[in-house]
């Protein structure tokens, strides 16, 4: 019996122990801003450029995207904000995936939160210039340089 207690409870202590060492490390938060050019006719496309700034460090990122749906026009949107629950800076890179309806004549002003597969979270405002009308997917792809 004392051969099968010490069995269990060198089992519970290797069970505890990848317990402790499995938890997930504290996500961090940094602040990212980009500027996001949109066009189209039916299907529009979309590109950019921006920067990340990650425990003081700043990194380039590229934008692209592709919409399909009713869509007329041209737009500018500068979008400023913090992404979350990144651990390093290419938790940021992926496809965030958004459906939306709306139309921008001017100034328009815009909020979103959008999450890419990654589990990374972007808190955004924007400012649109342009004139443009849409009801369509979109898909937004943030690439880290």
């Amino acid at each position: 019996m004392p051969t099968r207690l010490s069995s269990v409870l060198r089992a519970l202590v290797a069970v505890a122990a990848l317990v402790v060492l499995s938890s997930p490390v504290h996500a961090d938060s940094g602040g990212i801003h980009f500027r996001v050019v949109k066009a189209g006719f039916v299907v529009g496309a979309s590109g950019g450029d921006g920067t990340l700034t990650f425990k003081g460090k700043r990194y380039g990122l590229g934008i692209g995207g592709v919409s399909y749906g009713f869509t007329f026009g041209a737009s500018e949107t500068l979008f400023t904000g913090t992404v979350s629950n990144i651990r390093r800076p290419s938790d940021v890179a992926g496809v965030y995936a958004a459906g939306g309806a709306g139309a921008a004549i001017g100034g328009g002003a815009q909020a979103i939160v959008l999450t890419n597969q990654k589990g990374a979270v972007l808190s955004l405002a924007g400012r649109s210039v342009g004139a443009i009308v849409a009801a369509d997917l979109n898909g937004l792809v943030i690439t880290v340089r």
